[in-house]
This record gives C-alpha cells, structure tokens and sequence, in this order.
C-alpha cells in the first residue's frame, strides 16, 4: 500500500503544513538500482583521537570520491584512536561543522574500536561506548533520510564489505546500529558484481514477501536459490523459483526430518543458509491458548534449532558458509499482543550470539540475523490505519522500510567478503525509536 504521507511531504504544500505543525518530514530514500548502483557525490574521511586506520584503499573502492568536497554524499569518521574525554571532544569538533552539509539520504558511518580491546583501559572503555550514545542520538536528529551507524573494528580489510555495504544506497532503512567486524579478512579474490556466484542459497519462507525478495537479491548477487515453503504454497514457491533460474523445495519447515530432508535434496551442500520463515498468533497472553503459543514457537525457533543443528551436523553447509536467520524489533524492544512471537524472536538472536563462534570454529560457517521493523508487506497493508501510520512514523527515517531492505542486508552478510561479520543481530527497522 502507498504510503501516501510521504507522498504528500514531498509537495510544498506538505512541506509547507507539516512543518507549522510540527508532524514528521520523511525523505524519499534512495535504494540501489542497476542504473544507480552507488551513492553519487564525494566522501569526507575524517578522524578524531591518537590513532587512525590505514582507510584509504579500502574507502576508494566504495565508488564515492575521495575529495572531501562540500555537500558530501557521505562521512566516515575513524574514532578508533579515541581514549579519553579530550580525544572524545575531537568527535564533535570533527563532525560539528560538517554533518549539516551531508547530502539527503547520505551516510555517517563512525568507526570505533571493539569493547574488549578497552578491557584493561576504564576511560578508554568508557569514551569506546560513549560512541554508541553519540550515534543512536546524532541518528535521530540529523534527519533528511541520512543515516549514522557505528562500525567497531581493528582492520580495514575485514570490514570492507561492511563499509562497501554502509555507504551505499543498499543500507538505506539501517540506522543506529553498532556492528562488530572482526579481523579475518576475505579469503581468494572477491567478485564484487557477482558474489553468490557458483553458490547455493536456500530460503525458508520464499515464496512470497521478504522471502521473496530475499530469493531475487540472492539470485541478483549470483546465487542458485533453492526457494522453500510449505505445500500449500508450493505453486507459488515454483512461479518465484521460475523467474529467478532457481529450483523450489515445498516442505513443512516445521517437520522432525526437515534438516535430514534438505540434505539429502542438495547433496552437494548449501552455501547460504535464510531461515526466514515465520508466523504471528498474535494475542495477549491472558487471551492466548497453548495451541497459538505453541505454533508460533515451532515455525520461527525451534524449526530454525531443529533445521540448523541437523545441517551442521551432516556437513551440508560448506566451509565459508553462512547462516542468516530473522529475528525481530518485536523481540528486542517487544510488542503487546506478542509474547509468543517476541519470545521467538529473541530466541532467534540468543541461538545466534551462542552459536556463532562455534559455528565458525568448528564448520567454518558464520551465523548473524536480521531483525526487520515495520516493513511494507501485505500483513503491513491490513493493519488497520491509524496502527499502520503509527508504525510507519515511529522511527527516525519516518517511514517504512520495503522487503528489499531486508532483502539487501541479508545479501551483505551472506557474502563471501563478510567472513568477519559473525554473531550480529541488525536491525533494519529505520532506527525504530522502540528499543535500543
């Protein structure tokens, strides 16, 4: 459904209106597009502290120019070298004369060192989280569809499919996040147009909404998707797969042997393991009986423990694999009505934070999450009006994010290039004032 406010913004009647009262101004957002691939315009690379990264490689392949001209298209920020209160001040003196020239639908992206490198420093640990405060606030105020993140890393290389993947219109409804990369970088040469290529990715819930999308990005990137849903969605598991060169898979997720069944359909292993489907029962808790507990558990937790565990444990998902699972702001932040699917979601990103360092020592495979907020689906569309236009405004874009911003951010986590990216939970929520 249009969202016919933003429509309505974008006129200088609306402009004019909404701000004597006060009301949101969302921006259109830019998306990525084969015709506009990359952000256009030049980037201003800036640092604050002691110490700074060796950035310069890494920053001029992100198709930006490095010419620190007026109205960049965006800012980076190395705060890496930030120890005390006074380097902390470098942070505003940095960014205090520049961020109100940032082009609309820009990027600031701050990059900080990880938490645990400070363990042994309490002030230098202390100005490291200041970071986060810095960027969550700076997030929902600069407005103008921009959007400000934190990145904590030690190595440049490691994080340039982070950085590649931030500065670019496919991070348009990410904003106010905090993301680890670790230090392992890409392993062999990266084919940046085509990164899936030669791979195998398999997505539960494909064949309609996220799923969907999710399956088109994959198979744009270079993947062969393996689109699985439930028999009775089959037809239109088949009609996606169809269009995108795929195959489809109809089975119930949910299923004792759905992991043994996988394998045995893709004997020769998965790349790319999206554990995206999922189900709502929604109900207050004093209104919900076992059955609506007990179905929305199954689907969206214990049929991804279930499925995971098995794949594991066959060796069905190849060295350099990754795992991309759905949690939710819902699960983060909760939701009334939602118990059992906030319960599920956070589930989602426990299973996450405890099994990916393990994964990645013993099957070579990461494991992160996405974790959407209000996106534009049909369920979204049915939402009666006033709930929708609420869901929609309560974040710092002002608007709701689409599939493929989803879709996009799933893209960038299971790239090969995004080896170092392990254990995130990411929301893609527009920074939802809900939660964190």
């Amino acid at each position: 459904m249009a969202d016919r406010y933003l429509s309505f913004t974008a006129t200088a009647p609306g402009r004019f209106l909404t701000r004597r009262l006060g009301l949101p101004q969302p921006a259109a957002l830019r998306r990525w597009s084969p015709e506009h691939p990359s952000l256009t315009g030049s980037l201003l690379h800036l640092t604050a502290g002691t110490t700074a990264l060796d950035l310069a490689p890494v920053l001029a392949r992100t198709g930006l120019t490095l010419d620190g001209s007026a109205d960049p298209a965006a800012i980076v920020l190395d705060a890496t070298g930030v120890r005390d209160v006074d380097t902390l001040a470098e942070v505003h003196a940095a960014l205090h004369p520049v961020v109100r020239s940032v082009a609309t639908s820009g990027r600031v992206v701050v990059l900080g060192s990880p938490l645990d490198a400070a363990a042994d420093d309490h002030h230098r640990a202390a100005v490291q989280q200041a970071l986060e405060g810095f960027v969550r606030s700076l997030g929902k105020e600069i407005g103008r569809g921009r959007t400000v993140n934190l990145v904590r890393l030690t190595d440049a290389s490691a994080a340039e499919s982070t950085l590649r993947f931030l500065l670019s219109p496919r991070s348009a409804y990410i904003s106010g996040q905090m993301i680890g990369v670790g230090a392992e970088g890409p392993e062999g040469t990266v084919d940046w147009a085509l990164p899936l290529a030669g791979r195998t990715a398999l997505v539960t819930g494909g064949a309609r909404g996220i799923g969907e999308a999710v399956a088109e990005t994959l198979a744009r990137d270079g993947a062969h998707v393996v689109v699985l849903d439930i028999p009775q969605a089959e037809a239109d598991a088949r009609r996606v797969a169809e269009r995108l060169c795929g195959s489809a898979l109809a089975l119930d997720i949910t299923a004792a042997d759905a992991g043994e069944r996988i394998a045995a359909e893709l004997p020769d292993g998965i790349d790319v393991l999206i554990h995206n489907a999922g189900i709502t029962r929604d109900r207050r808790l004093v209104n919900m009986p076992a059955e609506r507990w007990g179905s929305v558990l199954d689907v969206n937790l214990a049929s991804v423990l279930r499925t995971t565990d098995a794949l594991l444990a066959k060796g069905a998902l190849r060295t350099g694999g990754r795992i991309v699972a759905t949690a939710s702001i819902a699960g983060l932040a909760g939701n009334a009505g939602q118990t059992n699917y906030g319960a599920s979601k956070a589930g989602v990103a426990g299973l996450v934070r405890s099994l990916a360092p393990r994964a990645l020592a013993e099957h070579g495979v990461t494991v992160n999450a996405v974790a959407p907020g209000f996106i534009e689906t049909k369920m979204t569309a049915a939402v009666p009006l006033f709930i929708r236009e609420a869901g929609r405004r309560m974040n710092s874009l002002a608007q709701g994010g689409l599939p493929v911003d989803v879709a996009e951010t799933t893209a960038w986590l299971a790239h090969p290039a995004s080896g170092a990216v392990n254990g995130q939970v990411v929301r893609v929520c527009g920074q939802s004032l809900l939660g964190a």
